[in-house]
């Protein structure tokens, strides 16, 4: 169960990030004075190698606690229904680490090559937090401010470095050091159509979430319900998720696999095995 269990809650870490879940775990039954190190244990360490330590004496006002449920639930919505986005496993409003308000963990697609399209889904769902908060209030935060820098280096590196632009053409430019290897046009041309991409999907990602309106209120306020919400949660609100992926599909027969027995099935078994003795 527990090798299992572990696998489903640890989508895409090392051997390293294991071990240090592991250590985590151990240590946080130390603290709760335990004798075993048993399935919550390992779960608040996934959550602490992940977002980091949990900061109790950060108190947010209602209106910021709000504000990042709708934000985190923009996200979620946006890998959940968009084809090439990663499927969120779990949401917590919880701050944690030394600036992170709430954070997602998204279960990776094991891809080395990707398309535009692939990279546009992505841009997308990094840009749900931005919008749900534009659809939900009419205003935008700082929180975004992250997402934004991810957001500009894809489409950045999907103009100059992946040669995926009719404009620019398929041309690799190496912007790692103190000069342009192109001209001021270009520079303008690459400016004007990174511009486009991230407008292009932002309104895209705006549209998806005024769709789905109702699901982002109903999952923001579950979400400011619990504080943390996970993979059964999210799909209890928004339904099966439409696009399968192998590691989605994976990810739900890991989880599933070598579930404990209920106490019932448990004295059914014990039961059957007495008589089993018995009977030989």
């Amino acid at each position: 169960f527990y090798a299992s269990r572990l696998a489903a809650l640890t989508p895409g870490f090392s051997g390293a990030d294991i071990a240090n879940v592991c250590n985590e775990a151990a240590l946080i039954a130390a603290r709760d004075e335990r004798n075993a190190v048993d399935s919550p244990e390992f779960e608040k360490a996934v959550d602490r190698v992940i977002g980091g330590l949990e900061r109790k004496s950060k108190v947010m006002s209602p209106r910021e606690k709000r504000t990042v449920a709708y934000h985190e639930a923009g996200h979620a919505i946006a890998g959940w229904f968009l084809e090439h986005a990663d499927p969120v496993l779990k949401v917590t409003i919880v701050p944690r680490g030394s600036a992170a308000l709430g954070y997602a963990q998204y279960l990776p697609q094991e891809i080395q090559l990707y398309t535009e399209h692939q990279i546009f889904d992505k841009i997308c769902m990094a840009l749900g937090g931005r919008a749900a908060e534009s659809v939900k209030f009419g205003r935008i935060t700082t929180g975004a401010a992250d997402d934004l820098n991810k957001v500009t280096q894809m489409a950045y590196s999907q103009v100059t470095l992946y040669g995926m632009n009719t404009q620019v053409g398929p041309l690799s430019y190496d912007v790692s050091g103190w000069t342009k290897p192109y001209s001021d046009e270009t520079a303008e041309i690459i400016d004007v159509e990174v511009r486009k991409i991230i407008n292009s999907a932002y309104e895209r990602t705006l549209t998806l979430l005024q769709e789905k309106l109702d699901k982002l209120e109903e999952l923001a306020q579950l979400l400011l319900k619990k504080e943390v919400i996970d993979h059964d949660d999210v799909q209890s609100v928004l339904g099966p998720r439409p696009w399968s992926i192998p590691e989605h599909k994976q990810y739900l027969e890991r989880r599933n696999r070598d579930e404990p027995l209920t106490k019932d099935e448990a004295i059914t078994k014990d039961e059957a095995t007495t008589k089993s003795v018995e009977q030989s």
